[in-house]
């Protein structure tokens, strides 16, 4: 049967508006790798590489501490072993917090401690994230939906499950971690057990170890509304020309050592300039710091324990699921570095490589298709001429806005030892991993790569999902 004029304008409507979509993402790419995207890269490990900035003068980069801020808190991480004669009371006082706070900050449901027991000790300017109001019917705190959202996110990244970013609005990503934590745990994470889901942490000397100098510091440009103001993205060139890809400021160092997204920190924190200096207090949401100074130089994979068996499987093409004797431990949003990537079957996890650089000569990638229309691909591409490459590599080294993070995975198909060109890995976009283009092969956040290799032993099953 003949197709009818107006069925051709419609499929060849669709099919127009497939392409120029396609081709509009594919537009968009990594500040400073728009070339760098065409060609093939390999991963290098330089353990005894200096980890982090030279600081020879802090003070001559941030002169003065504002008087109106704190002296410098206790670290988030501080921790304190029980002892014999200990009280959560006596401990609460002797750091200068509340019990209350203690025991929330500790997730315990009474005042009983016992000898030998870690606690994770909270600074003393712990806040609630909105002033609680009297509830008329209840007399309880009464929080906003904002706040609730904030709250979740917490909750569910305190328990291993990644939200991405932390805001006060839902997305795709929290609404998927949500389901997985319903459906492993049978309940839902209301706000009421993070009673503080913000909490406060003071800029130290030793952090600009980890942010590059004002003169030299980059923003990505804004996607969304309530991003930053936009300011020069970097070039290539400028990404080779450090020694290590520092964080480009204060508050990118802020928002990625809580989890969250950098816009939200900024609203969480309206009266801080654009270059905060040292002491500096910010409001950050209350999880476990990701800490850049303490990325490790050796893999932490753990050794596979048979009795504990650990797999993992990717879902959707956007969901990594980490499964420990059958239980659902950990998950994490994902998303593919570059188009074309996807998997099927079963692969599994190889070595991990801290602290990674990237390498390249320059050579072009294979091509896959040769398109020779909008609705047609040759099946049988003519090769493309062989193109001239560099005699030296060119490095992206290491450091957080490394394109491929703190931490690289290898990953082989099942039955083969050899790791594949892409790997399982970080990212310097946290918060537009779905919506850039870059060079590696799977990411996640750095803090949950971090996660992903303390838990993941080398051979563990991975399979794909739709």
């Amino acid at each position: 049967m003949l197709a009818t004029p107006l069925a051709v304008m419609f499929f060849f409507s669709i099919a127009t508006s497939a392409l120029i979509a396609k081709n509009s993402t594919a537009s968009r790419i990594e500040p400073g790798l728009e070339r760098a995207v065409k060609w093939k890269w390999s991963v290098e490990s330089h353990p005894d590489l200096e980890w982090g900035l030279p600081i020879h003068d802090i003070s001559a980069l941030h002169p003065t501490t504002p008087p109106h801020q704190p002296h410098q808190i206790e670290s988030l991480s501080a921790t304190y072993e029980v002892k014999k004669g200990d009280a959560l009371v006596r401990i609460a006082k002797k750091f200068k917090v509340s019990a209350t706070d203690l025991k929330t900050h500790n997730q315990l449901t009474t005042d009983l401690i016992h000898i030998g027991q870690i606690l994770q000790i909270p600074p003393p300017q712990v806040r609630l994230a909105t002033k609680a109001t009297p509830n008329k019917d209840t007399g309880t705190p009464a929080q906003s939906p904002s706040t609730d959202i904030v709250a979740q996110r917490v909750f569910l990244d305190r328990q291993g499950f990644s939200t991405g970013p932390i805001s006060d609005t839902p997305n795709a990503d929290f609404q998927k971690i949500l389901h997985l934590y319903q459906s492993a745990h049978g309940e839902v994470p209301v706000a009421s057990k993070i009673s503080s889901p913000l909490t406060d942490y003071s800029l130290r000397a030793a952090d600009f170890r980890f942010i590059a100098p004002p003169k030299a510091a980059h923003s990505h440009p804004p996607i969304s509304k309530g991003h930053p103001a936009p300011s020069t993205p970097p070039t290539y060139e400028e990404l080779l020309s450090t020694p290590f890809l520092a964080y480009r400021s204060p508050w990118e160092f802020v928002a990625e050592r809580f989890h969250c997204d950098e816009s939200f920190l900024r609203k969480s924190n309206p009266s801080l300039g654009p270059n905060p200096p040292v002491g500096t207090l910010f409001h950050v949401p209350n999880v476990t710091p990701f800490e850049i100074e303490n990325v490790p130089k050796k893999s932490p994979q753990p050794d596979s324990d048979p009795a504990q068996a650990v797999t993992a499987s990717i879902t959707g093409m956007s969901v990594l699921e980490i499964r420990k004797a059958g239980k659902l431990v950990a998950a994490m949003p994902l998303s593919k570095a570059r188009p074309g990537l996807s998997g099927r079957g079963e692969w599994k996890i190889l070595d991990s490589i801290p602290r990674p650089s990237l390498a390249t000569h320059q050579e072009r990638r294979v091509s896959q298709s040769e398109t020779t229309s909008p609705f047609y691909t040759n099946p049988n591409p003519t090769p493309l001429p062989a193109q001239s490459t560099l005699p030296a590599a060119q490095v992206l080294p290491p450091g957080p806005n490394n394109p491929a993070g703190i931490f690289w995975i290898n990953l082989a198909k099942e039955g083969n030892k050899d790791p594949l060109p892409f790997g399982l890995h970080g990212t310097s976009l946290p918060s537009e991993m779905n919506n850039f283009e870059s060079i590696g092969g799977f990411r996640v956040s750095n803090w949950d790569i971090l996660r992903a290799a303390q838990i993941l032993p080398v051979g563990t099953k991975l399979q794909w999902k739709p």
